[in-house]
Formats: C-alpha cells, sequence, structure tokens
C-alpha cells in the first residue's frame, strides 16, 4: 500500500493558511473590483451536454446555486442504460463521501448542545474503544476521527470485501497496525467516520441515520434524500451504477456503504443537494434559523491538517493551489484568490462533487451513475469560473486529457507487471497442498479450495475467484465480480515443506496464516 507522506500539522502554519485568502482580499479590495458577467447558463447547458457525451456518462444530474437561489438544475442522459427512463434533477444517486460534511456538522449539534466536544477522547463516548496502539486509544478525539491523519491506514476491506456489522467493524479495528506516528501523515479513512457515527449515537442518543433524517433532512425540505442504500428500495427514480470494464461500460449492482453509513451512505438528487449547498452559504441557517453555530459554522470549515499537494486530487495539476487541506468533512484549497471547500463522493459506478465558493455564496453539486466519471470536476470548475475572473479554460477538454494520461500510465505499469513475469517456473508444492484455512486477525478467514485441477479462494464476502499460477508460489487471483481486478497472492513455504502463510495484496498486503486442522 502507498503510504502517505509525512503532514505537518501546527497550529501556526494553519493560521497562516487562514490567513492567506485574507491577505489576498484586501489586496484586490485596493484595486478596481472585476466585473463578472452574468453567465450564460443556456451556453453552459450546451457545455454540460457535450461533456456527458464525451465522457460517455450514461446519466448525469447537475445543480447550481447562487446565494438563496437555484439558478440551474438538470439531468441528462438515463439512469440505466438500455432502458429509457431519463435522469432530471429529482433522480436519486449515492452521494458517496459528500456525506462527510453531514457527519460532522451533526456532531457539530451536539458540540452546541454540549453533549459533545471536538477535542474529548473518543473513550468518553465509546469506552470499549481499542486501538493497536494504546497511546492512540487514550489520546484519539472526536476530531482526529473527523480528519484523516491517525496514522492508521485505509482498511476499507471491514466493510467492502465482508459482511461486518459497525459495531465489529470498530472492534476489529485494535488489529490495524498504524503506518505511521500518531497524527503524523495523511491517509484517507472511512472507519473512523463510522466510528465517528458511533460516537454521535452514544452522545446523541440516537443511531445516526434517525439524526440527519431529524435534524438535516426534515428542516431543510430534503424530502427526496435518503440516509442509506437499503431506504432506496420503495424509491422509483433512482439511478443505477455503471462500470465500465474491458472498455465496455456496463451496469454494474450497487455496493452497500450501510455498515460505515456515516462515511458515504447517503442517496440524493441535485434538487436536494440544492437545499444542502444553500444551508451552508447561509452559514448553517436554514430561513433564518441557524442549525449549528456561527463558532462551530466556522471550525467546520477551516483548516484542520494540511494536506500534501500529491495526496490531493490530481486537479491540482491545473489549478496550482497555495494550499491543500481538510476541514472537518471538507477538502479545502485556493483557486483564483477564492476559498474553496468541496468534496468528492465515489462509490462503485456513482460518482458525486460538491464545491463552494463560500465568499462568493456560489455553489455547484454534480451527480452520474459511471465510476470515476471525472467531468464532474471540470464542471465544477467550469462554474466557478462562470462566477468569478476565472481563466475561462474549456475544463472538460483538459481534463479529459489529463485524465486519460493517467489511465495510459496505469496501463503502462500494468504491462510492466506482465513482462516482469519469470516464465517456465513451477509452484514449490502440488496445487493440492496449498488448499487449507488461512486466519487473519483483522479479516477473519480465507479458504483456499482445490477440485478437478483449480485452485479457487474465497475471503470474506468480497473476494471469491481463481488462482492461476503466475510464477514460483505467486498466483494470480481472477475474481468472479469483474468489478474488482486480479490481483496477486503468494504462498510462503515453510521448513517443513508447507504452505504456512498467505499473502494477498487488496490494496494493502495482508498476511493470513494457515490453521492447523
Amino acid at each position: 500500500m502507498r503510504r502517505a507522506p509525512s503532514l505537518i500539522h501546527t497550529a501556526s502554519l494553519i493560521g497562516l493558511l487562514i490567513l492567506a485568502p485574507g491577505l489576498a482580499a484586501q489586496s484586490r479590495s485596493r484595486a478596481r473590483p472585476a466585473v463578472v458577467p452574468a453567465p450564460d447558463l443556456a451556453a453552459f447547458d450546451a457545455y454540460v451536454a457535450q461533456g456527458v457525451k464525451d465522457w460517455e456518462i450514461p446519466g448525469l444530474a447537475i445543480a447550481i446555486v447562487k446565494g438563496d437561489s437555484v439558478l440551474f438544475a438538470k439531468g441528462y442522459g438515463v439512469r440505466r442504460l438500455g432502458a429509457a427512463e431519463k435522469v432530471d434533477e429529482h433522480t436519486l444517486f449515492a452521494i458517496g463521501s459528500t456525506t462527510k460534511a453531514m457527519t460532522a456538522a451533526s456532531l457539530g449539534m451536539l458540540v452546541d448542545e454540549g453533549k459533545a466536544a471536538w477535542d474529548e477522547p473518543v473513550k468518553t463516548y465509546l469506552p470499549s474503544l481499542q486501538l493497536y496502539d494504546p497511546v492512540m486509544t487514550r489520546e484519539l478525539t472526536v476530531r482526529d476521527l473527523l480528519t484523516h491523519h491517525t496514522g492508521i491506514p485505509g482498511t476499507d476491506l471491514l466493510w467492502a470485501g465482508n459482511d461486518f456489522s459497525t459495531e465489529e467493524i470498530v472492534r476489529r479495528m485494535r488489529f490495524v497496525k498504524p503506518f505511521a506516528s500518531f497524527r503524523s501523515a495523511y491517509s484517507y479513512m472511512n472507519v473512523q467516520y463510522a466510528m465517528a457515527g458511533e460516537v454521535l449515537r452514544a452522545a446523541g442518543g440516537i443511531p445516526w441515520a434517525t439524526f440527519v433524517q431529524q435534524r438535516i433532512f426534515t428542516p431543510l425540505g430534503m424530502r427526496e434524500t435518503v440516509p442509506t442504500l437499503a431506504n432506496t428500495r420503495d424509491q422509483q427514480n433512482v439511478a443505477t451504477p455503471h462500470l465500465r470494464i474491458r472498455d465496455t461500460i456496463r451496469v454494474i449492482e450497487n455496493r452497500t456503504v450501510d455498515p460505515v453509513a456515516p462515511a458515504g451512505a447517503v442517496w440524493s438528487s441535485v434538487s436536494d443537494m440544492a437545499k444542502w449547498m444553500r444551508f451552508v452559504l447561509d452559514s448553517g441557517r436554514v430561513g433564518g434559523r441557524r442549525l449549528i453555530s456561527e463558532a462551530t459554522f466556522h471550525q467546520w470549515l477551516t483548516p484542520q491538517v494540511i494536506i500534501p499537494r500529491e495526496a490531493f486530487y490530481p486537479t491540482t495539476r491545473l489549478t496550482r493551489p497555495h494550499y491543500t487541506a481538510y476541514g472537518l468533512g471538507w477538502f479545502l484549497q485556493d483557486y483564483n484568490g477564492q476559498s474553496v471547500a468541496m468534496h468528492t463522493g465515489s462509490i462503485d459506478g456513482m460518482v458525486a462533487i460538491l464545491g463552494l465558493i463560500p465568499d462568493q455564496k456560489v455553489g455547484v453539486y454534480v451527480l452520474a451513475n459511471l465510476d470515476h466519471a471525472e467531468l464532474r470536476h471540470a464542471l465544477m470548475w467550469r462554474v466557478f469560473d462562470l462566477f468569478t475572473t476565472g481563466p475561462g479554460r474549456d475544463w472538460s477538454r483538459d481534463l479529459k486529457a489529463m485524465y486519460d494520461s493517467l489511465a495510459m500510465q496505469g496501463r503502462a505499469a500494468q504491462r510492466e507487471v506482465e513482462q516482469g513475469r519469470i516464465a517456465g517456473t513451477k509452484p514449490s508444492l502440488a496445487l493440492a497442498q496449498y488448499a487449507g484455512t488461512y486466519a487473519d486477525s483483522l479479516l477473519g478467514d480465507a479458504v483456499v479450495t482445490y477440485d478437478n485441477g483449480v485452485l479457487r479462494v474465497r475471503i470474506g464476502k468480497g473476494f471469491d475467484g481463481r488462482l492461476d499460477h503466475w510464477h514460483y508460489d505467486t498466483f494470480r487471483a481472477v475474481w468472479n465480480d469483474e468489478r474488482t481486478s486480479p490481483t496477486f497472492l503468494t504462498f510462503n513455504v515453510d521448513a517443513a515443506g508447507k504452505a504456512a502463510v498467505m499473502k494477498v495484496d487488496l490494496g494493502e498486503t495482508l498476511e493470513f496464516e494457515r490453521v492447523k486442522p
């Protein structure tokens, strides 16, 4: 697994980050203010439609808000390839990790009520919490859960490849070995948002899904929004996920995020997310009534940790920000002299992006039903240019060229792996001797079977496939689920000539020890 570089986390430097946009604003105030013409939304409509075609996206929806007004809300394409139902502004999509800001805001409401505190140890609310590092167990705070800098790796396999409950996922965090010292490195962490949801339940007295429904969706009038995938079953206007598999865009099944719901399980429409953007742009108010205090609102959108440029979105190659940071559920950067708060959401076959320029009261939200449809970034920056004095570049063209180049680099890396295969080798053991049960404290059992000359492996609920010999004692796992790329698995043979350890590369290297019969 690629390790994130060290993360600077000092109050003085964050103070400079917060101050810098203000200094830029003062400098601009001495000059004649730039005149921004009214955006040509008809031209923008055509630009979106062309982008959907160029990026081959089955369906997309977008909304733009300015102040308390929704200026644009429209759908393009279809909910499902091969079907006639069109996407409109009310179509539900998975909003993915743009859920995180809602979770952070919910905790902020409890902070306002004195039921929680940002810098209170998590063990205050979850007394049974145990992590690999006893110091981290004692010192981990609510703020730490929301800012991706604990030094614990992602561990998404706990929910993406298994059917553990939220409680069991949190319990198994004790087996996750940190890759860096506490609060020293950035690593995006979904499971810690699930832990934040458990803190919310303990401090607020109701489950996370109930809380966001009662305290956010209902007051904001977000009647089309549901907290989990399970809640979409009775809905009619719902998009279907798609993935490009072997150069063909195909319909795929939804992958549930419900076990870590506070990290990214909400489904919504751009019509409803426009209401959410208006709420944020009005500093946490709806109809003039505050749902979060002014102090909590500023905490929410204030840089908490600095993210190294190379760990931020690839779009920084074109936007060239002076700073990149994370707030409480927000990615933060500057663009064209403006502070930007944004976040993406990416669930198998679904994408989202939320972008705000708070000082200009401008917001844009995009949803689409194709895996990693990065037109979302292009549309966000295009909207920002429409409402500021941005360069007005063709973001769709330029970002498509950049992402196509990154994809080519990925294919080249894969070819290099293929070329590294050592021909003419054979396994140390007869294939049947690799069969057995291998155990890992974090993920449970991995079962290798041998039948009719074929080895197969099953790990949790998400990984089941055939093992093809690669070289020596390394095999390539070809998974039944075509969404998952083939990965490598290596057996270590002990001094007794038995397969004792199985190492699997699933985004991070895992070691399963053979269980004696």
